[in-house]
């Protein structure tokens, strides 16, 4: 159980990171390339994950991991449409609020 706990507070930590990465670029999404922070974040909260559900698994909920994850692979895929250039508004709100949809099913019992 601390292994399961430790590995999630690492999980919450990244996704607070990268939380607070997007929100640097708040005023300036449209100008600023950004840094590799956020890929290095993202594999982290990835390889978390799965441990996560590997350390769970079969008690699985199946309800959550699915949506979080296909929400993780659209964030990816914004970032790799954007990676050497800025964020336009409809990418950096629609990036934003995907993440805070994560944070959402993490949270809703």
């Amino acid at each position: 159980m601390l292994l399961f706990n430790l590995v999630l507070l690492l999980h919450f930590g990244c996704f607070l990171a990268y939380l607070f990465t997007l929100a640097r670029l708040w005023s300036s999404y449209h100008t600023q390339l950004r840094d590799h922070k956020g890929l290095i974040l993202g594999i982290i909260l990835l390889v978390t994950g799965v441990i996560l559900v590997a350390l769970k698994y079969p008690h699985v909920n199946y309800y959550k991991v699915i949506p979080k994850t296909g929400l993780f692979a659209v964030v990816t895929v914004i970032n790799g449409v954007f990676s050497n250039k800025p964020f336009t508004k409809t990418a950096y709100y629609t990036l934003l609020g995907v993440t805070v949809a994560a944070a959402a099913i993490a949270v809703w019992h």
